[in-house]
């Protein structure tokens, strides 16, 4: 299994879900598709009538991509439009396009007043009626700490010096560490550059946001707080895993 292939299968084993672009080519952030969903679902709990289904977020124009200004995650999608993909049940009373039309809002207005995705599009779906009285589906609460149980170790040098940058970062819960292995939050790597001159560091830093702040701003955060935190002053991606109360 290739590189590429066994972080897919550690993510879908997560269930992490794809990692998706957060604000734009030269935001160097991203969000994996279980914390955007649960954003997604409780935007779509507060609109009556409506019971949501499947959820997808992917690219809307893949071969219309950017290139990211930083290097990415693993597998990470690079950065460009999204396309959110729904199903929903409706209530029969009401005509079917004003429900979607209210779904499609709040999931619009979630999608960048809360995370900051550059969604383009809302493909909804109906896929069956809803009984009066019947209730919607209950959203599946988010992890409240690492899949390993416990807080990822801060590690020693300059990661610790990366993560207590990124803790003190308004809006940050705390670290995650769930996509890159070992339970590390914090990964430091030389950055490849075709001058060798230009090479400088890299800093990934996995982390958990509130849901009070927006999450792209606080991804804005962290990377200038970790870039400030090293004398050498590297490049930085943030990967947000989670959005808790």
């Amino acid at each position: 299994m290739t590189g590429d292939g066994w972080t897919e299968a550690v993510r879908r084993q997560l269930g992490l879900g794809r990692v998706l672009p957060l604000g734009g080519p030269g935001d160097g952030a991203w969000v994996t598709e279980s914390a955007a969903g649960g954003v997604l679902r409780r935007a779509a709990q507060g609109v009556n009538g409506v019971r949501l289904g499947g959820l997808r977020v992917a690219l809307a124009h893949p071969s219309d991509a950017y290139v990211a200004s930083v290097p990415a995650p693993p597998s990470a999608l690079p950065p460009g439009p999204l396309r959110i993909t729904a199903e929903f049940a409706a209530a029969a009373t009401e005509p079917l396009p004003a429900a979607a039309a209210r779904l499609r809002e709040a999931l619009f207005a979630a999608a960048g007043d809360r995370l900051g995705l550059a969604v383009e599009e809302v493909d909804l779906s109906v896929t069956s009626l809803l009984d009066e009285g019947e209730l919607p589906a209950a959203v599946s609460p988010e992890p409240a700490e690492s899949p390993d149980g416990a807080q990822p170790a801060a590690g020693s040098g300059d990661e610790a010096h990366v993560a207590r940058a990124a803790l003190d970062v308004p809006g940050v819960r705390r670290l995650t560490g769930a996509l890159g292995g070992l339970g590390r939050a914090v990964h430091i790597e030389e950055s490849p550059a075709a001058d060798a001159t230009l090479a400088r560091r890299h800093a990934r830093v996995e982390i958990a946001t509130t849901r009070e702040h927006r999450a792209l701003d606080v991804a804005l955060a962290v990377r200038a707080a970790v870039a400030a935190a090293l004398p050498d002053h590297p490049s930085v991606a943030v990967l947000i895993t989670a959005v808790e109360q």
